[in-house]
């Protein structure tokens, strides 16, 4: 089989912008799911692909279809599902649940979906300079972008890999059933599935499950811990152990908590751990990367100088760079005046700082795979925190637009990067994200109101959102001051900053020492998330740790697609059972 294809393969079709805007706003609406109770997004473009591959190999043998789904075609169905995945990217997540919990007021609906779209548009712009010189030029790796090349290569070449088909809907329609029937409460449902398996004991005289201490009857924790690796996984379990087995049953017996304990009153405390502990690891390791911010700058910087016949004819030209940030830039500073008021030259300044944040997310995931939101969020917040003191809105708002211009670029060239290795037209890549991001905006803003249709929601047990608790707490301390905490609360934020900085030195300057270390944001976000997802991501981790030692071809295999299964099937499923209760077929 020919895998050389040409420009004039088929590429965005009108079915794979169809496949794609309908695959990845389902999947948008998993990762909104997940995120709000993990504070961790999975992966769009892989299980996408495959996916499609699968629903279209079905139809052809049913001839519906009469053309084979190509593999340019499903790449193409790729830009436009990563980008509408990703639209939990704009702040659906993190800053708008964190402005909702401060407020305790709710964002509407027309505001949020021009407020994510604008933003998603304007980092598949940014995009635009970075792809050129970081993929073209430079050819940054982009790991994720690499795998999902690959896995189309081998599905299309029909070399036995799509097998990951079958296991990804075998496993999709395990978390659809256990959704179901732990969620869903009717006279006519035969049996419930327990929300929690408890364990047996007491800490502080009271029961383990006051403290969060317990595993969730879910499949999306366990494919969430398969997937994220087991270093970041046995951080976790180790900081949930620490804070809900020690500290926490500590505060209670000393009235520093809420006698009515739960996920919601302890994390009142134990966020301030986990955020500061989360910011300065991130900011130092940020700052031993300066090497890579200059070259990133210098980088791009020389891509506006690239002649036109050094790239390939069908390039995205810089021109359409030049005319997106005209048009979208003044549209996001007008809805930060308009929806947040915030002052004018502050979100010019905001659009400004997004650019070059862009730069250096773009090249760290190039580079490394990871893209450090987070961190460069958080450096939006201080930055507005000293220019606008004690205006929470501005803060959060204006990071918004930064972290989440740095995502969607970040994200969308790791797409491109797919492209590039199959030869494909990222011309038609550019107009596929853009499908992306208005199917996304479409699916995740209806979604997020029916998952939250109050403020109060948030931070429970529910829907412990503990990105937003992050984002939050770093809000809430750079507008009230330290003085307004508790003082062990305040010894927390010491304590967890200085363990962050000591963490990152010693991976730093002693490498090797890495591997027997915890990873400081797995740790500190275990402070800000229940135990029992701490619990349950280490099974899943443990579990695919088990499998690539003993059986690593079985691995291989399954658990990418047996995780994302999971996810998904579950995830949907819990969006399928709120509208049913909202329509009245299911109690609440």
């Amino acid at each position: 089989m020919d895998l050389s294809p040409t420009q004039s393969t088929r590429q965005l079709t009108v079915r794979a912008a169809i496949a794609g805007m309908l695959l990845g706003g389902f999947m948008s609406l998993s990762n909104l799911y997940v995120s709000l109770k993990t504070g961790w997004s999975m992966g769009v473009s892989i299980t996408a692909g495959i996916l499609a591959f699968a629903i279209f190999s079905l139809l052809l043998k049913a001839r519906i279809v009469k053309k084979e789904f190509g593999m340019l075609e499903n790449n193409a169905m790729q830009s436009v599902a990563s980008a509408a995945g990703y639209m939990t990217g704009g702040g659906t997540v993190a800053a708008i649940p964190a402005l909702m919990m401060i407020t305790g007021q709710s964002m509407g609906g027309w505001q949020m979906f021009f407020w994510i779209t604008a933003i998603a548009m304007l980092g598949v712009i940014m995009a635009i300079p970075m792809k050129q010189q970081m993929i073209n030029v430079e050819q940054l790796r982009f790991p994720t972008g690499i795998a999902a090349a690959e896995t189309l290569r081998a599905l299309h070449d029909h070399t036995g890999e799509n097998k990951k088909a079958q296991y990804l809907t075998w496993a999709g329609a395990a978390g659809a059933f256990v959704g179901f029937f732990r969620d869903a409460h009717a006279r006519w449902i035969p049996f419930n599935l327990p929300e929690k398996f408890t364990f047996p004991g007491t800490l502080a005289g009271r029961p383990l499950a006051d403290f969060t201490i317990a595993v969730e009857g879910s499949l999306i924790m366990i494919g969430a811990g398969a997937i994220m690796g087991f270093r970041a996984a046995w951080s976790m379990l180790l900081g949930a152990f620490i804070n809900y087995g020690g500290l926490a049953p500590w505060l209670y017996e000393q009235g520093i908590i809420d006698s009515k304990l739960g996920y919601k009153n302890i994390v009142a405390w134990s966020v301030w751990f986990g955020s500061s502990m989360i910011l300065t690891s991130g900011l130092l390791a940020f700052a031993f990367q300066w090497k890579t911010v200059v070259r990133a700058v210098k980088s791009v910087g020389s891509a506006f100088g690239i002649e036109t016949d050094k790239l390939s004819i069908a390039e995205v030209p810089m021109s359409w760079f030049f005319i997106g940030v005209a048009i979208f830039a003044p549209i996001v500073v007008f809805l930060e005046w308009y929806l947040f008021g915030i002052k004018i030259w502050m979100g010019a300044l905001s659009v400004i700082m997004s650019f070059f944040i862009a730069i250096v997310a773009c090249r760290a995931t190039g580079e490394t795979d990871t893209t450090p939101t987070g961190a460069l969020g958080k450096m939006t917040q201080i930055t507005f925190g000293a220019l606008d003191v004690g205006n929470v809105t501005t803060n959060l708002m204006t990071a918004n637009v930064t972290a989440g211009v740095g995502l969607h670029a970040a994200d969308l060239l790791t797409d491109l990067k797919s492209g590039y290795l199959l030869n494909a037209d990222p011309k038609q890549q550019f107009w596929a994200q853009f499908l992306g991001v208005m199917a996304g905006s479409v699916f995740v803003v209806p979604a997020y109101h029916l998952l939250i249709p109050t403020a109060d929601l948030l931070g429970s047990d529910k829907w412990p959102a503990p990105g937003a608790q992050t984002w939050k707490g770093v809000a809430e301390l750079l507008a009230k001051g330290f003085n307004t905490l508790h003082p062990t609360a305040q010894w927390a934020i010491v304590a967890g900053g200085l363990l962050g900085i000591l963490i990152v030195l010693i991976e730093h300057f002693y490498p090797k020492s890495k591997k027997y270390m915890p990873s400081a944001t797995g740790f500190g976000l275990a402070f800000t998330m229940p135990a029992y997802n701490s619990i349950a991501m280490f099974l899943g981790a443990a579990i695919a740790l088990f499998l690539e030692k003993k059986k690593p071809e079985l691995a291989e295999k399954t658990i990418v697609p047996v995780s994302a299964g999971f996810i998904a099937g579950e995830s949907l499923m819990g969006i399928f059972v709120a509208i049913l209760v909202v329509l009245g077929i299911l109690a609440a």
